[in-house]
């Protein structure tokens, strides 16, 4: 089964616009990779169309190398910002994809590997996006740590750790060595979840964090309005990324995955990227401290 490939902008209807389970069961060791999923998640690849409505931005996004963050990046470059990519150093094959993505619409491509859960990273990684693009007006916040356990006794200390470090820690960090880099006008998108409003019993640690987020973005957007800068967030439903079937997801749920929302089916990181270069874009320049699901 592959994923359907159209026309950004040709009509058409959107139950039937990608694929809807069931999927066949699949697996991964975290963190997986797209590329062996089926179907295949579409990020804009072949659909997304731009129209220079980021021309001469510098965007740092995290999580670049897969799911949301990879149709970001892929949006971005096309509508003409140049991108530092984050990525753990074990994605680096799928890293390697969007780099050439980027590197094909003339834009450039900075590849900074490293673990989000570690402050001193966070922070250099900042200096070297700003540094190595010559400056830093958007930052774009999407990697993310979902474990499911059934049970709050199965949730470790461990795992409720590095959920809060790789979700909040992580989006502390950056936010703070950003905010004094980025001139009026730049931007920083958060991502928050469906689960911040609606969690589900399986993912008890991830929800909170998803929460702490849309909290995270109200308030820092009150602070940094001053400076001509704006925060928002997006808060996707369930979306078919690989953080599903990597454990993000229980085993026996990916094959009826998203069969429960108003469409009965995932939706794809290329129905995401839209709305991230709309919040990136001055086109919005009226809204910050706001949550788009």
């Amino acid at each position: 089964m592959s994923t359907k490939k159209h026309d950004q902008f040709s009509m058409q209807n959107p139950l039937t616009q990608y694929p809807q389970p069931p999927f066949p069961a699949q697996g991964q060791p975290a963190p997986g990779l797209d590329a062996k999923m089926n179907p295949e998640p579409d990020h804009g690849e072949a659909t997304y169309k731009g129209f220079g409505r980021l021309a001469g931005r510098r965007a740092l996004i995290t999580g670049a190398d897969s799911g949301i963050g990879r149709a970001v990046a892929i949006a971005f470059a096309r509508e003409g910002a140049d991108i530092a990519l984050n990525y753990l150093p074990v994605e680096q094959a799928d890293a390697r994809e969007v780099v050439k993505l980027i590197e094909a619409e003339g834009r450039r491509a900075v590849a900074i590997p490293g673990d989000l859960k570690d402050e001193q990273f966070c922070k250099s990684l900042v200096d070297q996006a700003h540094e190595q693009l010559g400056g830093l007006d958007i930052l774009v916040n999407v990697a993310g740590k979902q474990v499911a356990r059934k049970d709050v006794g199965q949730v470790s200390s461990e795992q409720f750790d590095a959920t809060m470090k790789t979700n909040v820690y992580a989006l502390f960090w950056l936010c703070q060595a950003a905010v004094p880099l980025m001139p009026a006008g730049a931007t920083i998108i958060n991502t928050a979840s469906i689960q911040s409003y609606q969690p589900s019993a399986t993912l008890l640690d991830y929800a909170t964090t998803k929460a702490a987020i849309v909290a995270f973005t109200k308030a820092l957007a009150k602070q940094v309005v001053e400076r001509g800068i704006r925060v928002n967030a997006v808060a996707p439903g369930p979306i078919w990324t690989v953080l599903q079937p990597s454990g993000g997801q229980p085993a026996e749920k990916i094959p009826h995955f998203g069969e429960q929302v108003p469409m009965k089916r995932p939706g794809q990181p290329a129905e995401c990227a839209p709305l991230y270069v709309l919040l990136a874009s001055q086109e919005s320049s009226y809204i910050t401290g706001e949550v788009f699901g």
